[in-house]
């Protein structure tokens, strides 16, 4: 019980021994880069998960696909739109992208596509289920690593963190209002919503935390 409660009263990103001292450190240490590697890599194949389940895709992907059915672009043009829209956000947060905010578009993207093929469709409810609960832990465990690397975060969690020393809210907290904002604002908008974006989007916010606190 005393675990969960430092958990869900996490308010910022822990520092380590083989965090950059630095988010816009041009030269990390090769133990950082591993790490920030290592991170990008399991919220890729968490993501993947998710994807493979078919119950739902996180909020992102549905408020996407909103934008997508409204001006016709494609998901792959209208994610680098919503992209371009947080790091925007980011502007009046003073947030600034590193080495980790580049290469958490280039690896995840790649993760995705060489994971999504291998992994397994379950056809039954609970196994779905199970793969999505799975996959929002991964994707946590990925976060904390890259979070604690210091070498920048990707738009998302940049946004999320800028808006945790803006409020000093609890990062579960935040997270979890991010997540739900972009499933309500997508879904007006037309995107898909299943019950692993549900999962995701109330879950993400203590995986993330739990990540953090156990990294």
């Amino acid at each position: 019980m005393k675990i969960l409660v430092l958990i869900f009263s996490l308010k910022k990103v822990p520092t380590l021994s083989w965090s950059s001292f630095d988010a816009l450190n041009l030269k990390p240490r090769i133990i950082t880069l591993l790490y920030l590697v290592i991170g990008l890599i399991l919220f890729g194949l968490g993501e993947t998960m998710l994807i493979a389940a078919n119950v739902g895709v996180s909020p992102w992907t549905v408020l996407a696909q909103g934008i997508s059915i409204k001006t016709g672009y494609s998901i792959g043009i209208s994610t680098f739109i919503v992209s371009i829209g947080v790091l925007i956000l980011w502007i009046p947060l003073k947030q600034k992208p590193g080495i980790g905010t580049i290469l958490n578009t280039i690896i995840i993207s790649i993760v995705l596509d060489v994971s999504l093929p291998y992994l397994p469709t379950p056809e039954s409810f609970f196994l779905q289920a199970l793969q999505v609960f799975i996959g929002v832990i991964i994707v946590g465990l990925g976060s904390g690593f890259y979070l604690i690397s210091n070498l920048g975060p990707g738009s998302r969690d940049g946004l999320m963190t800028g808006l945790q020393k803006k409020t000093n809210l609890p990062i579960a907290l935040i997270r979890a209002t991010i997540e739900v904002s972009a499933v309500v604002f997508g879904f007006y908008l037309g995107g898909v919503v299943g019950i692993g974006t549900l999962v995701f989007a109330f879950g993400i916010g203590p995986a993330v935390s739990a990540g953090l606190f156990f990294v």
